[in-house]
């Protein structure tokens, strides 16, 4: 789906007409979970969700966790600003019971359903994890079509690059980009926190904007800019959002239009 602007044509010495409106934000989580999305869970498919693992009620998604898998939206994207609200729930699940709670936003979600571990299709990931909501990860094929570019710091940390504005270039084509905050020290533990984490407590509500213009990714987390991408590859395509083993609940999924 391509977002288009309407030029409206303003007569000859008539007065200049007022500036077209925004186009109306899509609230993805408006109505059943169908209308926007399908799901697919790993071993079973494309909508086949026998336990529930996601379920919509009075406008809440609940991923419950119990499978690994994501809801996809029926629909490609592009040049807009996603509005994620979130909290963590108390349940985990096997093989991630006692780990960091985990999830995360697909964006440019291309090629088929289960392409990358039977789970999830080929894109680039918003990362969403205890203590490292914010990073990017290339849920790719380790080639060139798929990439991201970010400004990072000197050193890596347990192998991977870290944001840093202003610092060198560095592009990958598969793994993850941390989030300029992320703690050297962080482990797999369920309820980590990072000294410098703007992700707010368990059972507290989030606000993850992931701003998708052109060829950049910006990742804005409770209000402060945590990672930003460029010369991304591809472009466009479907949103996933993951189910892996933790509880977690949306508020919001709302799509903006942004003008290319």
């Amino acid at each position: 789906m391509t977002f288009i602007t309407i030029a409206f044509v303003v007569a000859s010495g008539a007065a200049a007409a007022p500036a077209a409106e925004s186009p109306a934000p899509i609230q993805l989580l408006c109505g059943n979970i169908t209308d926007h999305f399908y799901t697919y869970i790993r071993d079973r498919g494309r909508d086949t969700d026998p336990k529930q693992v996601f379920t919509v009620q009075d406008g809440v998604l609940r991923i419950s966790g119990e499978e690994w898998g994501c809801i996809t939206t029926k629909e490609e994207y592009d040049n807009y600003r996603l509005i994620a609200e979130f909290k963590w729930g108390e349940l985990a699940f096997a093989p991630r019971a006692d780990r960091a709670r985990d999830c995360g936003i697909l964006v440019h979600s291309v090629g088929e359903d289960g392409a990358y571990g039977n789970v999830w299709m080929r894109s680039i990931e918003c990362q969403i994890i205890e203590g490292g909501t914010g990073d990017f990860i290339v849920v790719g094929d380790d080639t060139e079509n798929f990439a991201i570019t970010c400004p990072v710091a000197p050193e890596k940390v347990a192998d991977c690059h870290v944001y840093e504005p202003g610092g060198e270039l560095a592009t990958i084509h598969g793994g993850r980009v941390n989030w300029w905050g992320r703690d050297p020290e962080w482990k797999d533990v369920k309820g980590f926190r990072g000294a410098k984490d703007v992700e707010k407590p368990v059972g507290e509500w989030n606000r993850m904007e992931c701003v998708v213009k052109g060829d950049e990714i910006t990742i804005i987390l409770n209000g402060v800019e945590v990672n930003h991408a460029q010369n991304v590859k591809p472009r466009r395509g479907k949103i996933q959002v993951q189910s892996e083993a933790a509880e977690i609940f949306f508020r919001k999924i709302e799509l903006i239009p942004l003008k290319p």
